[in-house]
């Protein structure tokens, strides 16, 4: 594979600039947001039930209680290439909806549980359910949407991550005080599995299978993505793209990057109430603003990246300010919370920024037969990155009895995801 001047503009297609229509948007992407809405949902609201009286009433340590919420990592990891592969070579409508209902029963079974080890297990098979979600997804608007649409789809996409978030840790928080945890697990766990079936009525794979779709458009978007992919570098298979550059590079980075993010997510909550004082319910509404910043930020940053075309600079220089962040809440100490939470929310808002021209990427470096299967095997460096984040900043905050050992862990890990970035080049073709 040939690699192309860093981070040079894609070369446009004129096709592109008078695609007729906004049918695929008005219909796709509402489905592609609620979707990933919900898979975040149930991967994201095991901090709420541990800060919620779950670690208490099972009588988990602070390792034990990492292990269960890490545990999805493991799972998530395993099945992501071959579920994209499946998605990819078969069906994203198929995958998805049997995804949704098993998905939405494993989140239900978690509230009915008191063991250790069966929450382990259930969190093993809900990563394995959720792995192909996202690459899933991404293949799905990639057989959609152009090159000069992909950032601002994917970001809505993506959006469902720190909207869940957002308004999850305020109505969890509150559904466990009305409830207990285990009411707030078996309710959030129902949606999705009515959710499976509207979307199996809704979607359809590719554009030329979709009777609602105005003809123009239709045309219009299958010959653009035509012409795009004659101007990206053939490649030889699934492995020869996996040994590519660009794919070890961006996995490597996506590790790191997630080590963070998900250090941060999955302990927020309990870092807010430990800090704070306050109850469950006011924990969650506290823990949402970074999710509130983010969600504004990766809007702007999408928008920006698809209009100069130039991905890895809407990347990397905000993971170094999420590193920054990070480095200087840990530098203002626990005894100092306001102060401190000021800087996590920075921090949180500027992890979630790039992710809309960062999933843009793979899709305008790699030919569409390997595309998909490379967006997969770098979510699942990225699910080893989560695993990490979730059970060493739980480990370092029981093993610590604070929080400062795990901000410097996750302003280095963003440091050192922000430095991979410029060696990552692009240009339409793969490094």
């Amino acid at each position: 594979m040939t690699a192309s001047a860093p981070d040079s503009p894609l070369r446009p297609i004129p096709r592109e600039q008078a695609l007729p229509g906004r049918q695929r948007w008005v219909r796709l992407l509402p489905i592609a947001f609620v979707t990933y809405s919900l898979a975040y949902l149930d991967r994201s609201n095991f901090s709420v039930g541990i800060a919620g009286g779950m670690k208490s009433d099972l009588g988990l340590t602070g390792g034990t209680s990492a292990l269960i919420g890490a545990s999805f990592f493991l799972g998530y990891f395993l099945f992501q290439v071959p579920g994209a592969i499946y998605a990819d070579r078969r069906s994203v409508k198929g995958l998805i909806f049997w995804s949704l209902l098993a998905w939405g029963v494993l989140a239900s079974v978690q509230g009915l549980l008191s063991s250790a080890t069966a929450l382990v297990a259930v969190r093993f098979l809900l990563g394995v359910v959720e792995g192909a979600v996202l690459p899933a997804m991404v293949i799905l608007l990639s057989r959609w949407f152009t090159r000069s649409e992909r950032g601002q789809a994917n970001s809505v996409l993506i959006l469902g991550n720190p909207v869940t978030v957002l308004w999850l840790t305020a109505l969890s928080g509150y559904l466990v005080e009305l409830t207990s945890w285990r009411g707030m697990f078996v309710i959030e766990g129902l949606p999705a599995i009515l959710w499976a079936f509207y979307f199996r009525a809704k979607v359809d794979d590719r554009p030329e299978q979709a009777a609602w779709l105005d003809p123009a458009e239709r045309d219009a978007v299958t010959g653009t993505l035509a012409d795009e992919q004659q101007d990206i570098t053939p490649v030889n298979g699934y492995w020869a793209a996996f040994r590519s550059r660009v794919v070890v590079l961006l996995s490597v980075q996506y590790l790191l990057w997630s080590l963070g993010v998900y250090g941060f997510v999955f302990w927020l909550p309990s870092i807010v109430k430990a800090g704070s004082g306050a109850g469950i319910g006011a924990t969650g509404l506290i823990s949402a603003a970074p999710y509130l910043l983010a969600a504004i930020l990766m809007v702007v940053n999408s928008r920006m990246s698809d209009r100069s075309a130039r991905r890895s600079r809407h990347v990397w220089p905000w993971l170094v300010l999420g590193a920054l962040a990070f480095y200087g809440s840990y530098l203002v100490g626990a005894a100092h919370f306001w102060p401190s939470f000021v800087l996590l929310l920075i921090a949180g808002g500027a992890m979630y920024a790039p992710y809309g021209p960062y999933f843009a990427y793979i899709p305008e470096l790699l030919p569409r037969p390997v595309a998909g299967p490379s967006v997969a095997l770098i979510n699942a460096f990225g699910a080893l990155g989560g695993f990490l984040g979730t059970y060493l900043v739980g480990w370092l905050n029981d093993a610590t009895d604070g929080r400062s050992a795990s901000f410097l862990v996750l302003a280095g890990s963003l440091a050192a995801a922000s430095a991979v970035m410029p060696f990552v080049r692009t240009g339409g073709r793969a490094a």
